[in-house]
């Protein structure tokens, strides 16, 4: 059944909201049950994935589909049809990005877990929601379910289907209930069961 959530106030995304979003997808992902694991060492967790994460916004702010709340409170990260998460000079760099920020080991398992990511991608054109980030701080207000509504109703103006991962079994309610369905899982090498959704057109 579709939920219809509150509202949020929305905006397209600028290079001076880089640091705040960061801030927002590093803390909501910190425990995730994909993310946080990739990331091992604690202590060095946060710093290591907002060296990632901070590759992965710039490189979407080329488009105009990085959708925060006002004070990036809560981010929603999409990649338009026939965009790519990285240009190919940030795919060569990436390799070397998490090398320094965290070691070989640590690179060599989070670039496998991408590569089964973008091997499940579909073939048909559509948006991606590469992040979608609630900050800590701000958890529990709704503010992140809103942000994907009306995300959703952009996307829907366009006419244009949507695709997103879900790393976390918590999430697939969530996402079920604003349109999307499972289309497939994919069991990265920890064991972990990431869980591809997709929603047609509107």
């Amino acid at each position: 059944m579709t939920r219809t959530y509150r509202p949020v106030s929305a905006r397209p995304a600028t290079p001076a909201d880089t640091d705040a979003i960061v801030d927002t997808l590093t803390t909501a992902f910190f425990r995730d049950p994909l993310w946080g694991p990739a990331f091992p060492d604690e202590q060095r967790r946060a710093a290591q994935a907002a060296a990632m994460w901070r590759l992965y916004v710039t490189s979407a702010l080329r488009y105009p589909w990085t959708l925060v709340t006002p004070g990036a409170e809560a981010a929603a990260v999409w990649i338009p049809p026939g965009g790519t998460e990285l240009t190919p000079q940030e795919e060569g760099g990436l390799e070397p990005l998490l090398t320094q920020a965290a070691g070989l080991e640590v690179t060599k398992a989070i670039l496998a877990i991408y590569d089964q990511l973008e091997a499940a991608h579909p073939d048909e054109p559509c948006f991606y929601l590469s992040l979608l980030g609630v900050h800590d701080d701000h958890r529990g207000n709704g503010l992140g379910m809103g942000l994907l509504a009306e995300s959703l109703t952009r996307i829907d103006a366009l006419g244009a289907p949507a695709y997103l991962e879900s790393s976390n079994p918590a999430n697939l309610a969530r996402y079920r209930s604003v349109g999307f369905t499972a289309r497939d899982t994919i069991t990265i090498a920890t064991g972990h069961i990431v869980t591809t959704m997709w929603r047609p057109a509107r």
